[in-house]
């Protein structure tokens, strides 16, 4: 099994890297990438426990990115940890997203449901804490049932404390991965809310600014979606890759490997990763 696609506790996961990389072993993975949310803090730990673990690893990351109507997220393979520039630009999207918690901490004081900063922070355990870290408090607090609930009713896109936050471009989140040696990857296509055409004229700009791939394999594909994205990789000439958006036990309901237990990612997506980057030429 491989896994290009999850989450530690660097960010808004459940297991720090170093438990996430002997989680992955335990569960059979072979290859796994860390891509924690704007930042690079935990591929250090990740990379020597997954070299402990006999578990090729690929450093990556998730950058937060501006589109209309729904969500971007742009995934960075083998991005060097150290590039100034890339530091630089995630320490920036980390402040936006600590002045959008304090809006949504407001709204949720608001609507009932207040929550301290600290005693969220608690469950972040890094640098980053997010939306995932609040509906844990919330449902700690019995604000909710469940951290599905949380979502749904408060902290999802539309839902009553929602607040969007300053994010880059598509286009500058490319050049930046590119710029530190990593290759650009479209995450989760299916959460754009595209149309077929307008999807395609998408990845069609993008990839003549340097986008590598775009995510096929995910843990809420459907089979025609799968279908589709495969398809168009193979019209614009990009890399298939794939992943569980794995945050934890309990979250989101997605196991590593295996998503809802619907997928299956093709070793093939891995090596061929792999085989772009050793060409030293990002597209």
């Amino acid at each position: 099994m491989i896994d290009l696609h999850t989450h530690s506790t660097a960010s808004d996961g459940k297991l720090s890297p170093a438990e996430l990389m002997r989680h992955a072993r335990a569960v059979g993975i072979e290859v796994i990438a860390l891509t924690d949310h704007d930042t690079l803090s935990g591929l250090e730990e990740a990379s020597e426990e997954a070299a402990k673990s006999g578990i090729e690893f690929i450093p990556g990351v998730e950058i937060s990115a501006e589109n209309e109507p729904g969500t971007l997220h742009m995934l960075g393979y083998f991005i060097d940890p150290k590039d100034a520039e890339l530091v630089e630009t995630l320490l920036w999207l980390r402040g936006g997203r600590d002045d959008r918690n304090h809006i949504i901490l407001t709204k949720l004081a608001e609507l009932g449901c207040p929550l301290e900063w600290d005693e969220v922070a608690a469950y972040a355990g890094g640098e980053s804490m997010g939306r995932p870290h609040i509906a844990t408090a919330m449902v700690n607090r019995g604000y909710v049932a469940t951290f599905k609930d949380a979502f749904d009713r408060y902290l999802g896109k539309g839902a009553a404390a929602y607040t969007e936050r300053e994010k880059m471009t598509p286009e500058i989140a490319i050049e930046r991965i590119r710029s530190a040696g990593g290759l650009a990857v479209l995450a989760h296509p299916q959460t754009l809310s595209l149309k077929d055409d307008e999807l395609s004229d998408l990845l069609g700009r993008l990839t003549s600014l340097g986008l590598a791939g775009v995510e096929v394999y995910y843990y809420s594909h459907s089979d025609e979606e799968t279908e589709l994205y495969l398809n168009l990789a193979h019209r614009y000439g990009l890399i298939a890759t794939g992943g569980s958006d794995f945050h934890g036990p309990g979250m989101l309901e997605t196991c590593l490997g295996v998503g809802r237990g619907n997928m299956n990612i093709p070793r093939s997506v891995a090596d061929d990763l792999i085989q772009l980057h050793e060409k030293g030429s990002p597209r």
